[in-house]
């Protein structure tokens, strides 16, 4: 009985294929084992073991879900929101409610040893309204406003750049299925051309020299295969990181790497960018920040204004009425002005520093706004470039394969030689991969034209 081997290229391709097919041979599992598991279903409803189908819009949904970074920069949105509420809520009145007990020790003739307080026995209860009126407390709400905003939206640019790295990861999975495929069809047509050299060399019609280059050609083949197979199984891996939280690498990515995408104008890029960029709302918001500062840091050469309204008790006795029927109740109301006279010129460092801070930001914002007019014609150009090129890809890979049967049948009848074989075919392999590699190309620049106008174009 012969023995079976199985090679280094059969190893990695059963490897794969286990990989793949896990899915379906746990559904049909299920189905045969006849339990009540053959009944049930995942997410989305697909049963139980089945490989889950995704689409680009579903794993920007669950990317968005998972991904740790663009989560941090939603958190850091949220905390400056809240920043801007408590600086809101620093301008209205608040109102607290005070209790105090004083002992204080006395005379024998009940004259109390320490003046400032008003009897042996002190019950303060008294409710406090209070109001402080300054341009600080404004400047710093109009900062925390500009800075909330600024944060969302860097918020905003995380998501746009989360949408980059999905895009790409997502169509190089698609790729790399279509490269397999080449490449196993690349192998198959190794192992038939290997199969003709052997068949005319025992007629006498070829030397025995291109049975061995046939041979080699062979293998290469079969390593490429082994290579195409790899990069689908990273490919997969990187993926399933970026979007599953438990790491599940059952899935399957919609076909439609191909699938014909319009290219918008050069205008309504334009005008998508110059409404919709984040990077330029972030640093206009911290401009407008930075002027809060500045504003806050010369509210210091300003008086400042506090009013406080008491209402409650201040008795010797922690009741409403006293002994004599007189009722305990009472208010009071302090106004108090602050007038800064001298601080040994910190009010004007200050001034000076938040200044130098909202200078620094306007440069920061004017070098944001010439990145955005060089990024939209590179981005552009980068995108109508690959899409031009595509379709010449395209053919292409067409007149490959069909050069490669061409020169085969040629070999055949004796026309051509082994090295024009052997030609072809690396012609066919390299035209298919590179087809491959444009179209996703051409979807990685429409996703980074995303990042500047936040319109993603995807079918």
């Amino acid at each position: 009985m012969k023995r079976l081997s199985i090679g280094g290229a059969g190893r990695l391709s059963l490897a794969v294929a286990l990989l793949l097919g896990t899915g379906r041979a746990q559904a049909q599992e299920a189905g045969g084992s006849g339990t009540a598991m053959s009944g049930s279903k995942t997410e989305q409803g697909t049963p139980a073991g089945a490989p889950l189908r995704l689409t680009l819009q579903d794993a920007l949904a669950r990317a968005r879900k998972n991904s740790v970074p663009f989560q941090a920069a939603l958190t850091d949105s949220a905390i400056a929101r809240q920043d801007r509420y408590q600086a809101a809520a620093a301008l209205l009145p608040s109102v607290n409610y005070n209790n105090e007990a004083l002992y204080t020790q006395s005379s024998q003739n009940g004259i109390i040893k320490f003046i400032a307080n008003n009897a042996p026995h002190e019950y303060v209860s008294q409710g406090n309204v209070h109001e402080s009126l300054d341009l600080a407390s404004v400047a710093a709400f109009r900062r925390a406003a500009a800075l909330a905003a600024a944060a969302k939206a860097r918020a905003e640019v995380a998501s746009r750049g989360l949408v980059v790295t999905v895009v790409q990861d997502y169509y190089a999975v698609a790729a790399a299925q279509q490269k397999v495929l080449s490449a196993q069809k690349a192998a198959d047509e190794g192992e038939r051309f290997l199969k003709l050299t052997q068949e005319l060399e025992h007629g006498g019609e070829v030397a025995h020299s291109d049975v061995i280059k046939a041979d080699l050609q062979a293998q290469e083949r079969s390593r490429q295969l082994q290579e195409a197979q790899l990069g689908l199984l990273n490919a997969r891996l990187e993926l399933a990181v970026l979007i599953f939280p438990d790491f599940s690498d059952n899935y399957e990515v919609a076909d439609d790497l191909h699938a014909s995408v319009p290219l918008p104008t050069l205008g309504e890029v334009q005008q998508q960018a110059a409404r919709n960029n984040p990077d330029i709302r972030a640093a206009l918001e911290s401009v407008h920040a930075a002027g809060a500062d500045v504003t806050g840091a010369r509210a210091g050469y300003l008086p400042s204004l506090s009013l406080d309204y008491w209402y409650g008790i201040d008795a010797p006795q922690f009741a409403v009425n006293g002994p004599n029927g007189i009722s305990n109740l009472g208010s009071s109301a302090a106004a108090t002005i602050n007038i800064p006279i001298w601080n040994w010129g910190a009010t004007q460092s200050r001034v000076k520093q938040a200044e130098l801070r909202r200078t620094q930001t306007q440069r920061e914002l004017s070098l944001a706004q010439r990145k955005l007019l060089a990024e939209i014609k590179s981005l552009y150009a980068e995108a109508e470039t690959s899409l031009n090129e595509l379709s010449g890809l395209s053919r292409s890979a067409e007149l490959a394969e069909e050069s490669l049967r061409l020169t085969t049948l040629r070999y055949r009848g004796g026309e051509a030689t082994v090295l024009e074989v052997v030609d072809s075919q690396t012609t066919f392999a390299q035209a298919s991969a590179a087809y491959q590699d444009g179209a996703v190309r051409y979807r990685v620049a429409l996703a980074n034209l995303q990042t500047l106008t936040g319109e993603l174009t995807t079918q």
